[in-house]
């Protein structure tokens, strides 16, 4: 019997992504806020710059180790401009040890060059890099940059600490997902101060290892994903805290690309807790995957 040529017709490209949905993302994300998280969502489509997906993105929410990427930023304009030098050498034993994560506490290497630093931030969000060129460009830089990239409701409030008291900042940092996603879009379209900044952050970010919350569905090997061999183009970064998991980046296929961000706060008080978080950023990366690929 043969086939009418209405059920054999395939939809253009983009049409096939208007009828896409997020429903499961979005059931999730309500499951988890029926449960008591703070939840909040963006996705911008990066051909259109049309939103896509959003949810409660214009909350402010702990993010952790997110604000790093406004740290670099402002890092790489610094390399730019001259004034930091990327190969400036700072010993380790220059700021408090955090003991708590992180991969240069167990290094044999006790100094490093700056640039060497950004490439320990971007990739693995060591806390004592992350410091150290803190220190380098001072708090009030960045907040200032953060101000000049047009996201009034983030902010980096404090370094990296084992323990904080009474004393510092409740977070390192904080921000909304739509902030979060729209500086992803800028970094990838070279908006993000300039295109030599955009460039060098974007390239930093494209080592980030940490590829198991949203990034878990795209299949790319977490220690080499840069020129992937099916076309995807993926760079993000994560925040991980106590009660905090929180993601922003970029993922673009032969279909088309977007820019997201997702934040979670909720109660740490189990295994299972942590895991129908982990759930949710994951459907996320899969709904993600099959708008973009």
């Amino acid at each position: 019997m043969r086939r009418s040529q209405r059920s054999t017709r395939r939809l253009p490209r983009r049409a096939a992504i208007g009828r896409r949905s997020f429903a499961a993302t979005t059931r999730g994300l309500e499951e988890l806020a029926d449960a008591g998280a703070h939840v909040a969502v963006h996705v911008i489509d990066l051909d259109s710059g049309s939103q896509v997906l959003a949810g409660d993105d214009h909350l402010t929410l702990p993010i952790a180790g997110l604000g790093v990427v406004p740290l670099l930023i402002e890092v790489a304009s610094g390399f730019e401009s001259g004034a930091l030098d990327p190969l400036e050498i700072v010993d380790r034993a220059s700021t408090d040890a955090v003991a708590a994560s992180g991969l240069w506490r167990s290094l044999r290497a006790p100094a490093l060059p700056l640039s060497d630093l950004a490439v320990l931030a971007a990739a693995v969000g060591d806390p004592i890099a992350v410091n150290i060129l803190l220190e380098q460009v001072g708090l009030d830089r960045v907040r200032e940059r953060i101000a000049a990239l047009g996201m009034p409701q983030t902010a980096v409030l404090d370094r990296f600490r084992d323990e904080r008291g009474l004393d510092d900042a409740p977070q390192v940092a904080v921000g909304t997902a739509r902030e979060l996603a729209g500086l992803f879009s800028a970094l990838v379209n070279s908006r993000a101060v300039d295109a030599a900044v955009s460039a060098q952050v974007a390239e930093w970010l494209s080592l980030n290892q940490d590829l198991s919350l949203v990034a878990a569905s795209t299949g790319l090997d977490p220690f080499a994903h840069d020129h992937d061999a099916h076309g995807l183009l993926f760079i993000n970064k994560t925040g991980r805290d106590r009660g905090v998991r929180a993601e922003a980046g970029v993922l673009a296929g032969p279909r088309s690309g977007v820019a997201y961000a997702m934040i979670v706060g909720f109660d740490d008080l189990s295994i299972a807790h942590r895991l129908r978080v982990h759930d949710a950023f994951r459907v996320l990366g899969v709904e993600l995957m099959e708008y973009a690929h």
